[in-house]
């Protein structure tokens, strides 16, 4: 069997005698010798991912790559390096993560011979901001992506490194960017001080700082800096600490609330009730990374529970499956779950 792909050069699949029906060789070569060097990554690192993730082997010579393993692997994989290809084509950069999420976008679609390409959605969801463009990675953060498109309140849940508070920011940017909304509201309980920050040195930002510099980060990843520091100085980006909400009407704004989870049920209450008109508002956080004091109840879990029949309220629940960190956070993960569930069943076995 040969293919000739002209938008990649050129890609030539032969299968194994019949007695080998489950093996294939998959051949591609790239008509650009440095694209196809960024492709392959450095020391071939995307290749190596691509061989782990789908169980091929993968062998470049040149700009030149050869992949071996089962017909369904080898169409895999050969989706994947394409995807990549194009986004090099397009002037953009390759990370570890983009391979990754192609890889898992690759594996969500199926083989080819049960996969439908006309019914098939072409990629996961994507946002496009002034500095750069943002990509779900996983069926999960796809999803999210889709729920904070439709629904005017969102809570995302699930384990450390999925990208829940990266992915909010950059959909808040996106609203502000294009002036569907007039600010941007970031809040964040400041449970290790108890939320009582009058002992700390300096004035209210700096006490605040160390509670919201993940969300900084985010904002500076997204946004210019120096577009960043004018917006907080005008107002249009405000930072705050969670006690400081109380009150008030969050109107023609984007807002989000990270590591929602070591809130109470009576502050959630409170900062769910602030929605004002024209307003999105984004729940983040880890139910079970809990830093409240024991037997408080977490706000997340509460509200997640409560509310899940209303209309106009979306959920998205990530799993170790979405983790898009080192590959060492998803079995980190992993193991905590088990050790979780094991705990569980002897109580269980103990009353």
């Amino acid at each position: 069997m040969r293919n000739v792909r002209p938008d990649n050069g050129s890609l030539v699949a032969r299968d194994r005698p019949a007695g080998e029906a489950a093996a294939a060789q998959t051949v591609m070569a790239f008509d650009d010798n440095r694209l196809a060097s960024a492709l392959f990554g450095q020391y071939g690192q995307h290749l190596a991912s691509i061989e782990r993730r789908l169980g091929v082997v993968a062998d470049s010579r040149g700009n030149q790559v050869t992949i071996e393993g089962t017909r369904e692997a080898c169409e895999q994989a050969r989706r994947v390096l394409e995807s990549l290809y194009e986004q090099l084509k397009q002037g953009h950069d390759l990370s570890t993560g983009d391979v990754e999420g192609a890889i898992r976008l690759a594996i969500s679609q199926g083989s080819l011979f049960d996969f439908d390409a006309a019914a098939a959605r072409p990629g996961f969801e994507e946002i496009h901001l002034r500095k750069r463009i943002v990509r779900a990675r996983t069926p999960g953060q796809d999803a999210y992506l889709r729920a904070l498109k439709r629904h005017a309140l969102v809570f995302g849940t699930g384990p450390a490194g999925t990208g829940k508070t990266w992915l909010a920011v950059a959909h808040a940017v996106h609203l502000f960017e294009r002036k569907e909304v007039d600010r941007i509201v970031l809040s964040r309980p400041a449970v290790e001080a108890g939320e009582r920050l009058g002992f700390l040195p300096g004035d209210m930002r700096e006490k605040v700082d160390p509670y919201l510099r993940p969300i900084y980060d985010a904002l500076f990843d997204m946004m210019d800096p120096r577009v960043v520091e004018r917006a907080m100085q005008t107002g249009e980006i405000e930072i705050a600490p969670l006690a400081f909400m109380r009150g008030r009407t969050l109107s023609n704004a984007a807002v989000i609330l990270d590591e929602a989870q070591n809130t109470s049920a009576m502050q959630m209450k409170m900062f769910l009730t602030r929605l004002g008109e024209n307003s999105r508002m984004i729940v983040t956080g880890d139910p079970s990374q809990v830093d409240l004091p024991a037997g408080l109840t977490s706000g997340l879990t509460d509200a997640v529970r409560l509310l899940a029949q209303v209309e106009g309220i979306g959920h998205a629940a990530f799993t170790r499956d979405d983790v898009i960190r080192h590959d060492l956070v998803a079995r980190i993960v992993e193991a905590y779950e088990t050790a979780a569930v094991v705990s569980r069943r002897d109580r269980e076995g103990r009353s």
